[in-house]
């Protein structure tokens, strides 16, 4: 895991010069548990949101278009407070619903222009591209990795 903290070190170090600050922590089969991300958001100094849990909550009283219209805006009033200091998005599910009609990749870029965002991706990368879900799920997603900014923890099991 060391190797892993020093990379993502690197990587906080140098995402505020590029275009998109959103770092995908890529969590291919669900490895890193709830703790983890906790110990390493406290330990880097990152504030640690919980966005399905927040942003359900924010959806319950609108209706499927309001939900779809406003999606956008809350995401950003969610993580608008965290100010210059990175953020652990979890839990980002949400954002694959269809019914909510957002590309999840893009809002998530649109986000980080102006802060640092690591983004808990549970999905793959195969021959160049970042996925969610499986090919026949309703939430498949599918995303060139180039210009993208992946760190993968299968890269550092133990």
């Amino acid at each position: 895991m060391q190797a892993f903290q020093d990379e993502l070190l690197v990587r906080l170090a140098i995402a505020p010069q590029q275009y998109h600050r959103l770092i995908i922590i890529l969590n291919p089969d669900s490895r890193i548990v709830d703790m983890s991300k906790l110990d390493i958001a406290g330990k880097f100094g990152l504030r640690y949101i919980n966005l399905g849990l927040i942003l359900s909550q924010m959806l319950l009283d609108l209706t499927e278009r309001q939900k779809a219209l406003k999606m956008p805006q809350l995401v950003d009033q969610i993580i608008g407070c965290i100010e210059d200091k990175p953020a652990v998005l979890d839990h980002i599910e949400i954002l694959f619903e269809p019914s909510l009609q957002q590309d999840p990749l893009r809002l998530l870029q649109g986000m980080s222009r102006n802060r640092t965002i690591l983004a808990i991706w549970n999905g793959q990368v195969n021959n160049g591209y970042l996925t969610y879900a499986a090919t026949e799920h309703p939430e498949y997603r599918k995303y060139s990795i180039r210009d993208l900014n992946i760190l993968s923890l299968s890269d550092y099991s133990e």
